[in-house]
């Protein structure tokens, strides 16, 4: 006897919308949670090719935390694509003009680096400040 696997249409999976407060938290242990609900793996219906997961609102990113001495040794590198074009900075740097980046960028490197990798990171919205534009779409808070 065979037992069929069960695959979802994309028009029967829920899309919710889940608010992740970063204040206080380390910044490893909050990617993986926030991965994990942009992936769907929380859900009975994951499917790993299909986009299954939630949206993810992360406000206070300038208040998450770093253990260590990862504040003045971890390095961010970004490429400008010209000759000598690599930019370097801390994660002090970093948190001083774009606290959203330390997020996005745990949060993507814990995603598949694929077409999909990509969609489920366009649903990552990350605020430095706990005041955010998706009021509407808030239907319950998820505590991490």
């Amino acid at each position: 006897m065979s037992v069929k696997t069960y695959v979802p249409r994309a028009s029967e999976v829920q899309n919710d919308w889940y608010v992740v407060d970063a204040e206080g938290k380390t910044l490893g242990r909050l990617a993986t949670q926030v991965a994990t609900l942009l992936m769907g793996k929380h859900k009975p219906s994951f499917t790993p090719f299909l986009k299954t997961g939630d949206f993810v609102v992360v406000v206070n990113a300038a208040k998450v935390h770093l253990t260590g001495k990862k504040e003045d040794n971890k390095i961010y590198r970004r490429h400008s694509g010209y000759p000598s074009g690599l930019k370097e900075n801390t994660a002090r740097q970093v948190r001083g003009k774009h606290p959203e980046r330390l997020i996005e960028s745990a949060v993507t490197g814990m995603l598949p680096k694929n077409k999909l990798g990509h969609q489920l990171a366009s649903r990552l919205k990350v605020y430095a400040e706990a005041d955010h534009p998706h009021q509407a779409q808030r239907p319950k808070p998820w505590i991490v």
